[in-house]
């Protein structure tokens, strides 16, 4: 039986400003990326999803940024190799004291937005993530894009890591996601991703822009919680792969 990991970024809201619905979430996905408060969230916010999280026993990942709230963590960053591991040691402690405290446990890392696009391909900032996890828990799993050189560099360095695909983006033919920029780099159509997702999922295979088969070794799925219609499309997909006989499990344990 194939069995999926269903992850969401959540814990973006910041103070007044609310971002996504994450108690909704929660009662869907198995894993739950938490901001750090680097790009997003606030610390009774993120208090407030941690202790969601706990009590429906969803994994718990750091979901660690540039520091940039203004840019939601989507801007490029020339960071130094020690500023940004400092930097991400910074986040993923925050987190784990705030989990701690909340009856859980940060099981993961994934980084967010730029950061994440950026360490895919480059060696240099790529390093300074892995040194940060291997520095603070080197038994924390890292989150990266399916195919991407981040993920053998850091099982290389000893780190246990997990190759996402993202349900509601387009692909190129080489695998890396089709930029915001352009139209139709974001889906919308909660059957379409559904369909997309139970495809990936039981033959590793999605479509990709141009309309070829670009195959996938991915053992999580991500549905982004600030997009509209975010819970609606989320259902459908855990509906569609349930059907299909697929199994929905954290890839790492919850507290």
């Amino acid at each position: 039986m194939t069995t999926i990991d269903l992850n969401s970024d959540l814990g973006e809201g910041y103070g007044a400003w609310q971002m996504g619905d994450d108690v909704a979430m929660l009662d869907i996905v198995s894993s739950a990326n938490v901001a750090c408060g680097f790009h997003a969230g606030d610390p009774r916010g993120l208090m407030a999803t941690l202790e969601q999280a706990a009590a429906r026993g969803v994994a718990v990942g750091a979901h660690v940024s540039y520091p940039d709230r203004v840019g939601f963590g989507q801007r490029n960053m020339d960071v130094a190799p020690d500023e940004l591991r400092a930097d991400v040691i910074y986040q993923i402690g925050a987190l784990q004291g705030l989990a701690r405290a909340a009856g859980t446990r940060v099981t993961y890392v994934k980084p967010h937005g730029a950061l994440y696009n950026t360490i895919a391909q480059d060696a240099g900032q790529g390093d300074a993530v892995i040194a940060a996890i291997r520095a603070i828990a080197p038994d924390l799993v890292l989150m990266g894009l399916a195919g991407a050189p981040i993920l053998d560099r850091a099982r290389a360095a000893g780190l246990r890591v997990v190759a996402e695909a993202f349900a509601d983006r387009a692909y190129t033919p080489e695998g890396a996601l089709v930029s915001r920029r352009q139209a139709g780099a974001v889906l919308h159509d909660p059957e379409t991703v559904a369909v997309r997702m139970v495809q990936l999922a039981t033959t590793g295979v999605i479509q990709a822009v141009d309309g070829s088969d670009l195959h996938l070794q991915a053992d999580s799925i991500c549905v982004h919680g600030d997009s509209p219609g975010a819970v609606q499309m989320a259902a459908q997909i855990r509906q569609a792969l349930l059907a299909r006989g697929v199994t929905i499990a954290a890839f790492a344990g919850a507290a």
